[in-house]
């Protein structure tokens, strides 16, 4: 089945919403399920491009990037392991310019190594009160194009 991306339509956020607390209680298993909140997903997309991975008429994934710093704020599917989230990713490389950054939490090694396959280099490492996170970036050709074939 095909998987369409483009922009979020503000009448799909409610539904990015649901999908982001749902992958995030599902996954992030190393924290709370309460400390992931829909109302958390509508706060940062007000600043964020906000992309959906559709198929069949439903949201399957979302990717929520902040253009004034390159930055690649969430990446979550419904779908692990069918290529939708590797299909996002190569959307937002496709309108992102200079360096593509993200943060992955240091638990997430799946994360990790999916964004290790697609040429992302650790950077260095933080935290955020509690959470242990892992800075990792992709330098971008001048199209958005990835700068080697994988």
């Amino acid at each position: 089945m095909t998987v369409e991306v483009r922009r979020a339509r503000a009448d799909e956020l409610d539904a990015c919403a649901d999908l982001y607390q749902r992958v995030l209680r599902e996954t992030f298993t190393w924290l709370p399920a309460e400390r992931h909140r829909r109302e958390d997903f509508l706060r940062f997309s007000r600043d964020e491009e906000v992309y959906v991975a559709v198929r069949d008429g439903t949201v399957v994934g979302i990717a929520g990037y902040y253009r004034p710093q390159s930055f690649l704020h969430s990446l979550y599917v419904d779908m692990r392991g069918e290529g939708v989230g590797k299909t996002l990713l190569d959307h937002v490389i496709g309108v992102a310019q200079g360096t593509l950054s993200l943060k992955v939490q240091l638990p997430n090694i799946h994360a990790q190594r999916f964004y290790a396959r697609e040429g992302f280099i650790a950077l260095d490492m933080g935290q955020d009160g509690d959470v242990s996170w892992l800075r990792m970036a992709r330098r971008l050709t001048p199209e958005g194009a990835p700068p080697h074939r994988r």
